[in-house]
């Protein structure tokens, strides 16, 4: 698949399954992340893989913040069955460095564009992903289950796996003339 039509026809999948990507494949995805527009050479990102075992032992901490957090029983199940949704999954995180011209805004979307690449580099090898946040990326149960810094924000989840089915191509309804002005 060419660049520009794997841009052009980019969908978010959240029906996936098995296999998830390994190996040179899981290196080209954590690969293209590193290639993210990166102002001032900071490289403001940590990725954590969770896989395997760490995707029962991510459930068990999404479980605990819902606990401390009080949300009731089917919430707190609902959270901990989350991770399940897909094989691998690659936590983002903004490492916010804070003696630097570059302001904390920009590194943050530095990070952000890190899940971009790597969910493009995943479609492009034949996987399928997902860009989740919501409330788990500033819960203080999550953020210090995976050794967040005071500064550093977690840009978002990223569930990687193979699609349970080809998607039919959602025609977009928007015109660019409605987002667009020349200057």
């Amino acid at each position: 698949m060419d660049a520009l039509t794997l841009l052009l026809t980019r969908r978010s999948m959240s029906h996936l399954t098995t296999p998830a990507p390994e190996g040179q494949s899981l290196d080209n995805i954590l690969a293209a992340g590193m290639r993210a527009p990166d102002h001032g050479t900071l490289r403001p990102w940590h990725f954590v893989v969770i896989q395997n075992q760490g995707l029962d032992k991510f459930g068990q901490l999404l479980e605990k913040a819902a606990i401390n957090a009080n949300l009731g029983k089917e919430a707190e199940e609902k959270a901990k069955k989350a991770p399940l949704r897909a094989p691998l999954i690659i936590a983002v995180i903004a490492k916010i460095v804070i003696d630097t011209k570059i302001p904390a805004w920009e590194q943050v979307i530095t990070a952000g564009c890190c899940v971009h690449a790597m969910q493009m580099a995943a479609v492009a090898q034949g996987f399928g992903g997902i860009w989740r946040t919501g409330s788990w990326t500033s819960d203080p149960v999550v953020r210090s289950g995976l050794a967040c810094q005071q500064d550093d924000k977690i840009v978002g989840f990223l569930y990687l796996g193979t699609p349970k089915f080809n998607p039919t191509m959602k025609s977009s309804s928007a015109d660019i003339k409605d987002f667009v002005t020349y200057f």
